[in-house]
């Protein structure tokens, strides 16, 4: 059981790729067993250090795991982190080179996160490249989903575990193939735990929170919220028939974190899509600013929003 998260031990598949088993064992000495069926090879040179600080659970390391003491919590905590902290660098590094602009959508289920992604596809996709990686315990449902609208995307089922890691992406990059330039979006599984922890080498969270989840997500789940740059508040058609406040909402989510930008959206009826979508293109065009690939690119393409 990894003690960050609580998730079991499990194999990840992703489509196209080869066999990828993907297991931690943390009951004595700290491993990290990846086997891989490949016929190339596979190297990562990842390490990302950065300044985030995961609390959960109980006691020091902020977990709870029978016969382990604090301590030893602390250290296996450091240890899973920093190994993904190592992939995600590899992946940041990757999407720096090729001028790829990556979020990483995250939200508990329910909260419309696909319908919204497959909107988001259809409406951008002859503006500029799009790709998508979709996490999912099992089924490859949502990847059917994404691909309908003509953007290409690969399935990565994580088995018992419940969010993405760095190794999972990077391998997941191998066989996507995302073109130079585009965007790249990163459908996490549904949770509103994990995924606040593992960095993926992506440029900015994106947090999904339906109203009809209730206002005070927020401050249920602090660390989420923390983490991401941006929250689209989805559903809002459904205002009408909810006690939902949005003004609550909003004031708890900017009581965790005060820079965090809030877009109210309807993945249904399209209302507030066109500013989530003039927030995705000029960030992306910032990106490429400077890059000498797609300097001018970016500055000959006009906002879509």
């Amino acid at each position: 059981m990894c003690t960050v998260c609580g998730c079991g031990e499990g194999e990840v598949t992703i489509e196209g790729a080869h066999a990828h088993s993907h297991s931690h064992d943390h009951q004595h000495s700290h491993q990290h067993g990846h086997s891989h069926d490949h016929s190339h090879e596979h190297s990562h040179d990842h390490s990302h250090d950065h300044g985030h600080h995961h609390h959960y659970g109980l006691g020091p390391a902020r977990a709870h795991a029978p016969g382990l003491d604090q301590a030893r919590m602390v250290q296996i905590e450091k240890d899973i982190l920093g190994k993904n902290d190592q992939y995600a660098r590899a992946n940041r590094a990757r999407f720096a080179e090729q001028g790829i602009f990556t979020l990483n959508l995250v939200s508990s289920p329910g909260s419309g996160k696909t319908t919204l992604l497959t909107r988001t596809l259809t409406d951008l996709k002859d503006k500029f490249p799009l790709a998508v990686v979709e996490g999912d315990q099992e089924t490859s449902q949502d990847a059917e989903r994404i691909r309908a609208t003509g953007v290409n995307a690969i399935q990565v089922n994580t088995g018992k575990g419940c969010h993405l890691d760095g190794h999972m992406v990077g391998h997941a990059l191998e066989t996507l193939q995302p073109q130079p330039g585009s965007v790249l979006f990163i459908e996490n599984v549904g949770n509103l735990v994990c995924p606040a922890a593992f960095d993926l080498g992506e440029a900015h969270k994106v947090a999904i929170l339906s109203i009809t989840e209730g206002e005070d997500k927020p401050i249920k789940y602090p660390d989420m919220f923390a983490a991401a740059d941006v929250l689209l508040l989805n559903k809002i058609d459904l205002l009408p028939h909810l006690d939902f406040d949005v003004e609550r909402c909003i004031e708890f989510a900017r009581r965790i974190n005060p820079a965090i930008q809030i877009i109210k959206v309807s993945a249904k009826t399209g209302e507030g899509m066109q500013q989530w979508y003039q927030w995705l293109t000029l960030n992306r065009q910032s990106r490429l600013i400077g890059h000498p690939a797609f300097a001018d690119a970016s500055q000959g393409e006009t906002h879509h929003a």
